[in-house]
């Protein structure tokens, strides 16, 4: 990559890191939404597995809930996959060009929901069993496409009742089930080598001190003022990366 790149690249893992240190999410998100932006979908994704799956992972084992989010999730963590797998290739080929349009399409559908406080209805128990596997699979299959791993995901886990840190954990689980079941998509396309290793590796590392930034700021700004901003910024986005579908 040329200089710009680099320093392109490392800011904006800085500033997903710095997202999730203050709101909890927005890392996968904001570094695909972005590093779209100077690369295919496919190369942004690949640079994303590292730093996504450990600071989710930290997310996912940070608490008490996990056996019990566990237990309630597996079958939507099993459609993610199934739709994650059966989207194999759709960062690639002829579908490929339309990757970063779809990726700004389902960066706007998160933001509007953000911002106006959309949600799905309550999920009653007994619907979790047949709901949870197809939004599941809807999610993944989005994934294979975009990367992202949001919509409509984050949606139906905010819906079927869990408490504050179960959903945190819920959270995490989701987002690492994801980013493995995306990571065989990639390594099965050749997309993940040794040669991205130094590379993954500093993303990584330019993450950690996003979220440590962002941990510290934290203390001192309201989630909800972020919040805002961070919701209009990835509509702003989502629009400009949707416009590819039209021109």
């Amino acid at each position: 990559m040329l200089d710009g790149t680099i320093a392109f690249v490392a800011a904006v893992f800085v500033l997903a890191g710095f997202t999730k240190g203050v709101i909890g999410m927005g890392l996968p998100t904001i570094s695909m939404g972005l590093l779209a932006l100077v690369m295919p979908p496919i190369e942004a994704a690949a640079l994303l597995m590292l730093p996504s799956f450990l600071t989710n992972l930290w997310q996912m084992l940070a608490g008490p809930s996990l056996k019990a989010v566990s237990t309630r999730l597996w079958p939507m963590m099993l459609g993610a996959c199934l739709g994650t797998w059966s989207g194999a290739g759709l960062m690639m080929g002829p579908v490929a060009m339309y990757g970063s349009g779809l990726l700004g399409l389902a960066l706007v559908a998160y933001a509007l929901t953000g911002l106006l406080a959309m949600g799905l209805p309550p999920v009653r128990p007994v619907q979790e069993r047949w709901l949870g596997p197809a939004v599941g699979a809807i999610s993944g299959i989005i994934s294979a496409a975009t990367g992202v791993f949001v919509i409509p995901a984050v949606l139906y886990l905010q819906a079927i009742g869990l408490e504050k840190e179960e959903l945190v954990q819920a959270l995490g689980l989701s987002f690492t089930v994801s980013t493995i079941a995306l990571a065989l998509n990639l390594a099965s396309a050749g997309a993940l080598g040794v040669s991205i290793a130094g590379a993954a590796v500093g993303a990584l590392a330019m993450a950690c001190i996003g979220m440590w930034i962002g941990q510290t700021v934290r203390l001192g700004l309201r989630p909800e003022t972020f919040r805002r901003v961070f919701f209009v910024g990835l509509l702003l986005l989502g629009l400009y990366l949707a416009a590819h579908l039209l021109v």
